[in-house]
């Protein structure tokens, strides 16, 4: 009983891990694509995003900060009544409020558990927020409580905004506008003659309007939306925002890099497009008639002194998609990936670029000590260094097949595999490297020695079936003689990419659909175990015996704590393509993908201590209807508790910090269902669960 307990302890804790446990390192302020972007004044502002992404400036952009959402949720829109009091929406009905600036964001009940897209407060008391299905919310109590308004529509809603009390409109994606003139309580429809979405909508006074959308369409309106005319925009990409800063100057921004400037109420509008054509703005906002921001993927956030003419980069790092991390010591660590990108850091979390020297996608990375390591990549590259990547020099590498995986079980001894089979071997540190037999023609993924004579490697070939169907088919092979021969231990459909061993005899491998295997006897069998996702899995660490982490597509990454007998899915942080993991020590841990994504944790582990047993929360009534109670008779007063409630797939529901021993929550939203409680304080953690009828 108390190990099942420790194990629910443990779920709810990787549950709780959100954006906030690991940090960005690279692109900074951070990578997650920034949804939506306001500003309080000429000096703060805020921007919400993918993967919970809340960013605070306090000086005019020059600095960005990341703030603790609580959430790993996407949020797509934000909306400040002054310096303290704000509100962030986003999917599955997310709704927070901070009422200090920032510091601490609280989660709202929304009553809702469709994706909110906008939110607009009228004052301190009244606002709405809009999203999918038709959804309209509405409190009249600062977000205390929402109530579900009728739209009419089942669309979903992108954007909303009120010039007065009772006037309102908001844009959604049938082409159409609704609008209310009673707060609310009845929405009339407005034809824009359009059937495209509508992604965003904005009044300069109580008559006139824009409202912008999918193939650069804009309609402006001169009576209060009686009237909606298409504008001539000069584009055919998509439009996401628009805003204007008087009656006569406007912005709009899209995709394909897409800013458009007009001048003269929207009769002619300019294209004022700088920077890469891949760029997609999602937001545009300006502080006064010069000043403004635009915001997009990849964490982008670019801003204009001078109305427009031009715009600077206000995001630092690279933005090249990174394969693979390494490092020798526990602070010293390298990355590698597209067009030549070398990363190094010598603190952990400063990462300066290395000249390569080359400008060929490099895919994996491995040290022998400090100074001394080698990287490969396509067309047979292979680079070494031995000064600490201060210069990297090419070898010969005997062949132009991609190279896919490197690994040196010492300082003389390494191998590189690849594309066609291709296995090759060194033994005085790559001044020379010669060809091996595989004995196939598969694509060859990963390599991992346990010592210089036993290693393991992975391959997969694509098979055709007629007419149109594709199967892949991977190998486990093993060596015991240092490479002379390798025999293939298991076959499996799916492909394989990552390879660790935790010892002689315990391994790992990872891969598509969420596969993860073990082996504890050398390799001979492999066990398939429960991952709990079909993500394709990139990447396999383990820190001990029992602690190990995997990553991959869409920012999935799972922890095991007990030697992969149960695998927990950890939010990341980011919804990109993760491709490597690595630990330096139980709980300092890096991550690294697409869009040069680098993230750190420094509490890998942390979280899953357990309050002794003689420790428990009383939860009544139980099963409960409207509200429950929470009493921890044991738990001094005036201790700092934490109060967190969970879905059984582990969504967080609720949060509440309190230094009482007694606490009152209401459940009066929450579906029928069994529901988990967590409580933390300084000395560890108590978990127990109630059932909501």
């Amino acid at each position: 009983m108390k190990s099942m307990y420790i194990f629910l302890i443990a779920f709810l804790s990787f549950c709780l891990a959100n954006a906030q446990n690991w940090k960005w390192l690279n692109p900074l302020p951070q990578g997650n694509p920034i949804r939506c972007v306001k500003f309080l004044n000429e000096n703060i502002g805020y921007a919400t995003g993918e993967s919970g992404t809340i960013l605070k400036t306090t000086n005019g952009g020059a600095l960005w900060t990341v703030q603790k959402s609580g959430t790993a949720n996407d949020l797509r829109s934000i909306c400040f009544l002054d310096t303290n009091t704000g509100y962030a929406v986003g999917y599955s009905g997310t709704i927070l409020k901070t009422t200090n600036g920032g510091d601490i964001w609280t989660t709202l009940t929304s009553g809702s558990s469709n994706h909110l897209l906008s939110v607009f407060f009228e004052d301190v008391y009244t606002g709405y927020a809009v999203g999918g299905l038709g959804t309209i919310l509405k409190t009249t109590n600062g977000g205390n409580d929402w109530t579900i308004l009728n739209s009419g529509t089942t669309s979903y809603l992108s954007s909303i905004c009120f010039i007065d009390a009772d006037t309102g409109y908001i844009a959604n994606w049938y082409g159409t506008v609704l609008k209310t003139t009673d707060g609310g309580i009845n929405w009339t429809q407005q034809t824009t003659g359009n059937i495209l979405a509508l992604f965003s909508i904005y009044f300069t006074n109580a008559n006139t309007g824009y409202a912008v959308g999918i193939e650069g369409n804009i309609f402006k309106t001169t009576n209060g939306g009686l009237n909606w005319l298409q504008q001539n925009s000069g584009t055919s990409n998509d439009l996401y925002s628009v805003y204007f800063t008087d009656v006569n100057i406007g912005y709009a921004v899209g995709n394909f890099g897409t800013i458009l400037k007009t001048n003269d109420s929207g009769i002619t509008w300019t294209n004022l497009t700088v920077g890469p054509s891949d760029d997609t703005f999602y937001s545009v906002y300006f502080t006064n008639a010069n000043t403004g921001f635009t915001v997009g993927d990849c964490g982008k956030i670019k801003k204009t002194s001078n109305g427009g003419l031009l715009w600077t980069s206000q995001q630092t790092g690279t933005l090249n998609s990174l394969s693979a991390l390494f490092f020798p010591e526990s602070n010293i660590g390298y990355a590698v990936g597209n067009s030549g990108t070398i990363l190094k850091t010598t603190n952990g979390d400063n990462w300066t670029l290395q000249n390569s020297g080359i400008v060929t996608g490099l895919n994996s990375v491995h040290f022998t000590d400090k100074n001394t390591g080698y990287i490969v990549g396509l067309n047979g590259v292979i680079l070494k260094t031995i000064d600490g990547g201060t210069i990297w020099l090419s070898q010969t590498s005997g062949t132009t097949y991609q190279l896919n995986s490197v690994y040196f079980p010492n300082e003389n001894i390494g191998y590189a595999v690849g594309a066609n089979g291709i296995i090759l071997k060194t033994t005085n540190g790559g001044t020379e490297w010669t060809i091996q037999p595989s004995g196939t023609i598969k694509t060859l993924k990963t390599v991992f020695f346990t010592d210089s004579n036993t290693g393991y490697l992975t391959g997969y070939e694509v098979h055709f079936v007629p007419p149109n169907s594709l199967y892949y088919e991977s190998n486990i092979l093993k060596t015991i003689n240092g490479g002379t021969n390798w025999t293939v231990v298991d076959t499996i459909d799916v492909v394989l990419h990552s390879i660790f061993f935790t010892d002689p005899n315990t391994g790992y491998i990872v891969g598509d659909f969420g596969t993860i295997l073990k082996t504890n006897n050398g390799g001979t069998d492999w066990t398939s175990q429960v991952s709990g996702t079909q993500r394709n899995l990139n990447s396999v660490f383990f820190t001990d015996a029992n602690s190990g982490y995997a990553v991959g597509d869409n920012g999935i990454m799972l922890k095991t704590i007990n030697g992969g007998t149960d695998w927990i899915n950890e939010a990341s942080g980011t919804s990109h393509y993760l491709t490597g993991v690595f630990f330096t020590d139980s709980i300092t841990g890096y991550i690294v993908g697409m869009n040069g994504t680098i993230m750190k944790t420094n509490n890998g582990n942390m979280g899953v201590s357990v309050v002794s047993d003689n420790v428990r929360a009383i939860i009544y009534p139980n099963p409960a209807k409207d509200k429950i109670t929470i009493e921890i008779p044991q738990i001094h007063q005036n201790q700092n508790l934490i109060i967190y409630v969970y879905s059984l797939d582990g969504q967080l529901l609720l949060k509440k910090q309190t230094m009482q021993k007694k606490s009152e929550i209401s459940v009066n939203y929450f579906a029928q269902g069994v529901y988990f409680v967590k409580i933390w304080n300084i000395d560890g953690t108590i978990v127990t669960k109630f059932v909501k009828e």
